[in-house]
């Protein structure tokens, strides 16, 4: 097979961990007979720099030509430290979502045996969890009207959803519950938000649907405790964009490393995959960020993009190996030596 894919490193240690993860598409392209070609995107303080656009459309129009778009980071300190400035980094990745229809973030929870002692939790809690965060990521509050009034001493930032948005989300939902354990939790905060009553709403109507699937409905405060309390409950997650993105950042810290975790986009025009960390600006430049993620989002975009399951497998298991073997960047060296980020990406592409 021939594939088109989008490079957006972004800023921080995008490049640097981007670049791991297309040594690795390549040394798969060259084991299993495909091909694969890179045009490259800015988006993010890099955009802005060169721009003043945080997502050009000559970014769009590279993301609207390709088969799948592998993506760094945003996020650079010059905008964090100005609240305010009114171009900023982040505002290109909402647009990214928005233009390219990315309505599904999808995060797997995996633990891995050799790195149980690195989770701040029990290794019994640990032991076995894995789980996958469904995140909606085009609507609720970061998406609708938002402002000041008052002379600016009061700000508002609406949560708005409708029926098509809720409906398309928890049909995704309720399809990945059926491939997996046969177990869906919806969360929110029926008891007090509005939007949230719509959610559950459509979800008790949805679930006659899927007969199979146990679907149970969780408040996100409980949710956000029952993660870390009993992570093993849950097969596949699902919610609302702001919970989504705390719940989910909650969840990866389980395995012990950030830069273990990938995530997939799903939209409407093409697909997006991407390390659930940021940027990571103190590292930038360094050659010591884990491209572990970014590699893993690779084995993402095979499976979920080209359906191209044993391209990902092969990913999946150098990565496993090169983490039992400890051949790994420092957050994860645990004592040992550690490697640079070019070493990883090097080692995981040659054991490919």
């Amino acid at each position: 097979m021939k594939f088109n894919i989008a490079l957006l490193p972004g800023d921080g240690i995008g490049p640097e961990v981007v670049a791991q993860a297309v040594k690795v598409v390549d040394a798969v392209c060259k084991k299993f007979g495909h091909e694969a070609t890179y045009e490259k995107g800015l988006v993010g303080a890099c955009a802005i720099d060169a721009t003043g656009d945080p997502f050009p459309d000559a970014t769009l129009q590279t993301c609207l030509k390709s088969d799948a778009v592998l993506f760094g980071a945003v996020g650079d300190p010059k905008y964090d430290n100005n609240p305010t400035s009114k171009v900023r980094p982040e505002q290109g990745l909402l647009a990214m979502r928005k233009k390219l229809g990315l309505y599904a973030n999808l995060r797997p929870m995996e633990t891995y045996k050799s790195l149980i002692d690195k989770s701040p939790l029990k290794p019994e809690l640990v032991d076995g969890a894995e789980f996958l965060c469904i995140r909606e990521l085009t609507g609720g509050m970061y998406f609708g009207e938002k402002g000041r009034k008052d002379n600016g001493n009061t700000a508002y930032d609406t949560n708005i959803y409708s029926r098509v948005e809720v409906e398309r989300i928890l049909k995704l939902a309720f399809e990945y519950a059926q491939r997996r354990r046969k177990h869906l939790t919806v969360v929110d905060k029926a008891n007090v938000l509005e939007s949230s009553r719509l959610w559950r709403e459509i979800a008790q109507e949805m679930a006659p649907k899927y007969p199979d699937v146990e679907t149970d409905y969780m408040f996100v405060d409980n949710a956000a405790m029952q993660i870390v309390r009993w992570p093993k409950f849950f097969d596949v997650l699902v919610t609302e964009n702001t919970f989504g993105d705390i719940l989910t950042d909650e969840a990866s810290v389980i395995a012990g490393s950030m830069g273990l975790l990938a995530s997939a986009s799903i939209g409407e025009h093409t697909s997006l995959f991407e390390p659930i960390h940021g940027s990571y600006p103190q590292a930038a430049g360094k050659n010591i960020a884990n491209p572990l993620a970014t590699i893993l989002s690779a084995a993402m975009m095979f499976e979920y993009a080209f359906g191209l399951m044993e391209e990902g497998k092969a990913i999946r298991k150098a990565v496993t190996e090169s983490i039992e073997k400890g051949f790994v960047t420092e957050d994860l060296a645990a004592g040992g030596q550690a490697q640079t980020t070019s070493a990883v990406g090097d080692w995981v592409a040659a054991r490919i």
